[in-house]
């Protein structure tokens, strides 16, 4: 086959155009920071990182949800140890009240008192996160106790639900107490204190005896905080968990589609050499023109 002035000259600029390309790619490598800037640089690259950003995505939403958790159960905590503080004062009336030395004008000062302790507790039950009652099972948006001197909300079917936040795949943590049987038990024992200080045939021996429910209800509170404690411990596990998945999946990512600086830029010199080179060889191979003959 006969080799043609017009095909040297249309082979060369092929290659040189093939050449600039390379060079442009390169280049765009190196100023970006990422070895693809387009799906079309490379579909399978493109492919993995976008499944990798959704994996870094449902990893923050994730921790959004962790903080959601952390505010519920850490403000269940502080609720129940108000809770427990309150009631070892009650503790400390009831053993003053049932010294048979005070007059009902003593045990009346008390009762007073005990009556601001239980306001206190039901405040406490109506304790809020945002917008959320926390002790109201899945009745969030209604208090324990609609005010201050009602019982516990009527008809409130999901009072003894648990309340559950998704904080990884398939894993849901519970993050509330439900507090209808917690307070109630708390009140019936207020009530119970409470009635005994009014009545002014109250012996020392009956009031006394009051210190066993007291303690009840003590116990009951610390067996609350025992659970709160350890999910406490567990949302601790599945924060770390999170933060070590986002950094095995950041170095994915980052693996996946990040320019190898070096390998770049040693390949950009090794293509503008190329480049060179094929200018000059092109430049001896076409050959000259009229104006050079004439010359």
């Amino acid at each position: 086959m006969r080799i043609t002035q017009s095909m040297l000259s249309s082979n060369m600029l092929r290659n040189l155009n093939t050449s600039y390309g390379k060079m442009s790619k390169l280049q765009e490598q190196i100023n970006s920071g990422k070895i693809i800037n387009r799906p079309s640089d490379d579909p399978v690259v493109a492919v993995k990182g976008m499944g990798y950003r959704v994996d870094l995505d449902k990893i923050e939403q994730y921790q959004r949800n962790m903080n959601t958790a952390h505010n519920w159960i850490d403000s269940s905590d502080e609720a129940l140890d108000q809770v427990g503080n309150a009631l070892q004062r009650v503790q400390e009336l009831v053993t003053q009240a049932a010294n048979d030395s005070n007059t009902s004008e003593d045990r009346q000062k008390i009762q007073v008192e005990i009556e601001q302790i239980q306001q206190q507790m039901r405040d406490l039950a109506n304790t809020k996160v945002g917008e959320n009652y926390i002790f109201s099972g899945t009745n969030t948006s209604s208090p324990l106790y609609p005010d201050s001197t009602s019982n516990i909300m009527s008809n409130g079917t999901g009072l003894n639900k648990a309340v559950e936040i998704n904080v990884y795949d398939g894993i849901k943590l519970q993050v509330n107490i439900p507090g209808e049987a917690l307070f109630k038990g708390i009140d019936d024992m207020m009530q119970s204190v409470s009635d005994a200080l009014n009545n002014p045939v109250s012996t020392g021996q009956e009031i006394g005896d009051l210190l066993g429910d007291i303690q009840g209800q003590s116990n009951v509170v610390l067996e609350q905080r025992a659970i709160i404690g350890a999910r406490q411990n567990r949302a601790e596990l599945m924060g770390n968990r999170l933060s070590i998945s986002e950094v095995n999946i950041t170095k994915q990512l980052s693996k996946n589609e990040d320019t190898d600086y070096a390998k770049a830029i040693t390949e950009m010199t090794t293509a503008e050499s190329i480049h060179q080179a094929s200018l000059s060889v092109g430049a001896k191979i076409i050959q000259q023109t009229l104006v050079d003959f004439i010359r």
